[in-house]
């Protein structure tokens, strides 16, 4: 019988050993559920031709060459991937609407005898509970922020924070996106739709009665929209500011922006972007830093004449809790977390 799901939470407590998406890979591509594996009983080029044979020439046509990819592509993964599952295997499959071909392949997965069942409704009824869950509920925990002006390493105080057990989002590492002009990442952004499966994954996981800790970002990181529930919940939330002196920030910067030390073109490139901000005359002196390996003076020049500034602006008089940090070592960043679980999470 299918499972029907009407919420998240519905979906973790189900006693499956293995969730199957069997979707089309650039379907899976775009979206899919967090640790779904891909098992398509179409390809791209084979879904487009038989929905082609459909509308343009005969229904009954489509379903037949359809029925033999299918049970071709079905054949393939079953002397593959599936080759090694034992007898008490539970795999549950989903597809795009919970049809045909999700129920094709539960079907000939049950007739070896493994407990199959799918998703009534399939991937689009998950996506209405993500949507649920990022736009229309309010969210499980109360959010601390860690704000903070650039370098000041607010992301690796969340990894010191998630190791000492608090909870934590970080959403950056979710958009794969350091969130700033230099944000970019090898392998690009997800997709706005995976993003957010991401996110409600992460969101399930949270105990209620304690806080979450996340970074201080813009409504957007990168190309990705932060949904309107975390949005305001960040908007409201109590803030952390962090400030370090200059050397340990920029000390910091140039250790995590090392592909850019790697890549001058795209660093040049990047540098270019700030001239509606600073004019070309500013932006030519920061391309000769870069050029000439001054990558510690340029992150100096960049934080005092750019970042800060900005951040000031934005950052206003809200209120918030001061957090200096005397260097940024992990041994400081170890200490701080473990004062930030004690005075917030305590």
């Amino acid at each position: 019988m299918p499972q029907t799901l009407d919420t998240l939470y519905d979906l973790r407590s189900l006693p499956f050993d293995d969730i199957i998406d069997v979707r089309s890979p650039s379907e899976y591509a775009e979206d899919h559920i967090p640790g779904a594996i891909s098992l398509p009983v179409l390809s791209d080029e084979e879904r487009a031709r038989v929905g082609t044979i459909y509308v343009q020439q005969d229904p009954f046509l489509a379903r037949k060459i359809g029925a033999a990819l299918v049970a071709r592509n079905a054949a393939a993964h079953i002397e593959g991937p599936l080759t090694g599952k034992s007898g008490g295997w539970r795999p549950l499959i989903y597809c795009w609407r919970g049809g045909q071909r999700s129920g094709s392949f539960t079907m000939i997965l049950k007739q070896i005898g493994w407990r199959a069942d799918t998703v009534d409704g399939g991937y689009k009824a998950y996506r209405r509970m993500v949507v649920k869950a990022l736009y229309d509920t309010p969210l499980p925990s109360r959010v601390v922020l860690l704000n903070g002006g650039t370098g000041t390493a607010k992301t690796r105080l969340l990894t010191h924070l998630a190791r000492q057990g608090a909870q934590v989002i970080d959403l950056e590492g979710l958009a794969c996106h350091r969130g700033s002009l230099f944000g970019e990442i090898d392998g690009g952004q997800p997709s706005q739709k995976a993003f957010e499966s991401r996110l409600a994954a992460e969101l399930v996981r949270l105990d209620p009665d304690r806080p979450v800790f996340v970074e201080a970002e813009s409504s957007r990181v990168g190309a990705l929209n932060l949904p309107p529930v975390l949005w305001k919940a960040m908007r409201e939330a109590q803030q952390v500011r962090l400030s370090a002196p200059i050397d340990a920030r920029v000390t910091h910067l140039v250790a995590e922006y090392q592909d850019y030390v790697k890549d001058p073109e795209a660093l040049d490139r990047t540098l270019q972007r700030l001239v509606p901000y600073h004019g070309h005359k500013q932006v030519d002196a920061w391309q000769s830093l870069a050029a000439a390996g001054a990558l510690s003076a340029l992150t100096r020049a960049l934080i005092t004449r750019h970042y800060d500034p900005r951040y000031t602006r934005i950052s206003g008089e809200a209120s918030h809790d001061p957090l200096h940090l005397r260097d940024l070592s992990d041994e400081t960043l170890d200490r701080c977390a473990s004062g930030l679980i004690r005075k917030y999470d305590g």
